[in-house]
């Protein structure tokens, strides 16, 4: 069995755990059922669909593995599919949430995700005052505990830009390096994809009329779009920080390899002195300047070693050694 929970609250206080096999929409008014589910089977959610009334595409969605996060209403129901995230060394995995939504009930079917509601049930239930208001609420804080697990990704991925671009200061970047940027880009990248999908999400829920949804709630979920607003611009900096490093670090590179051909040029201009002395002697002809003087040799190197000096004094200066 796969039902986490299965609870019947009223005014706001829980007051029953509720069998899955008895779960239906309570007769009271003011009780609403909150049932929460981790991976089921598709006959549970066969049997969640009789007994409240699911519709049949909001039940296909919620066993659909690659359906994108979205909003559907249907009659007197609500269906949210919201995506959640954690992060897996540099690999950022993706799950789902779906929400069944009416007036007195409350349905969580999660996918893919180790994050359970448990704590986020316990802080509603001590206070009831919130809670009575019902199943809109409970959707609200859900969707709000969700993109609160967004946060930690965001933040480890930027600490870890930053460690790099640190480095980048006093080294190159090796091979591994650079793939780590590129593999980190790309999962921001497919992140802000489903930041978007999130946004469209909470903003239907803050500027559409829909059944279930008191009007007063609007400004949670208008909460929840601020926040949601929020991520994607620490998202979107967090892109240009990691465009930034990699950008910064080509030019790093291409300033050493710069100084390196200086340097190299440098030497080569003052090799050249001696080479071309060394290759006008090293000439078989007997009529040279010179050849005959007693003190020849040690003339031509003292002529070789000056201007070597000169050369590298001069290199010196302008820097380039």
């Amino acid at each position: 069995m796969t039902v986490i929970a299965s609870h019947l609250y009223r005014d706001g206080r829980r007051i029953e755990e509720v069998p899955f096999h008895a779960a239906a929409i309570p007769a009271r008014e003011t009780d609403f059922i909150w049932i929460g589910l981790h991976e089921p089977a598709p006959d549970e959610l066969a049997f969640l669909k009789k007994s409240f009334g699911l519709h049949e595409l909001s039940v296909n969605d919620a066993l659909n593995p690659l359906q994108t996060p979205k909003l559907s209403a249907y009659d007197d129901q609500i269906f949210v599919l919201a995506q959640t995230a954690k992060l897996e060394g540099d690999r950022i995995t993706y799950g789902r949430t779906a929400i069944f939504v009416g007036d007195r009930y409350i349905i969580t079917v999660r996918h893919g995700s180790d994050r359970g509601h448990g704590e986020l049930r316990g802080r509603l239930e001590t206070s009831p005052h919130t809670l009575r208001h019902g199943t809109d609420y409970i959707l609200h804080a859900i969707l709000d505990f969700i993109v609160d697990g967004y946060l930690p990704i965001v933040r480890t991925i930027e600490d870890s830009v930053l460690d790099m671009e640190r480095k980048m200061l006093d080294s190159f970047l090796d091979r591994a390096q650079i793939k780590r940027i590129f593999r980190l880009r790309r999962e921001v990248i497919l992140f802000q994809r489903v930041l978007d999908a999130m946004l469209d999400l909470c903003g239907k829920l803050v500027h559409l009329d829909l059944p279930c949804l008191d009007v007063e709630a609007k400004p949670y979920f208008r909460d929840a779009l601020q926040h949601m607003h929020r991520v994607e611009q620490m998202v979107g900096g967090l892109r240009e920080v990691i465009t930034s490093v990699f950008e910064a670090s080509n030019l790093l590179e291409q300033q050493r390899q710069g100084t390196i051909t200086r340097q190299l040029a440098s030497w080569a201009a003052i090799l050249a002195v001696p080479t071309a002395i060394a290759g006008i002697y090293g000439m078989n002809f007997e009529n040279m300047p010179e050849l005959k003087m007693t003190y020849g040799y040690f003339t031509v190197l003292g002529i070789i070693a000056a201007s070597c000096t000169v050369l590298y004094v001069g290199f010196k200066r302008a820097k380039w050694l």
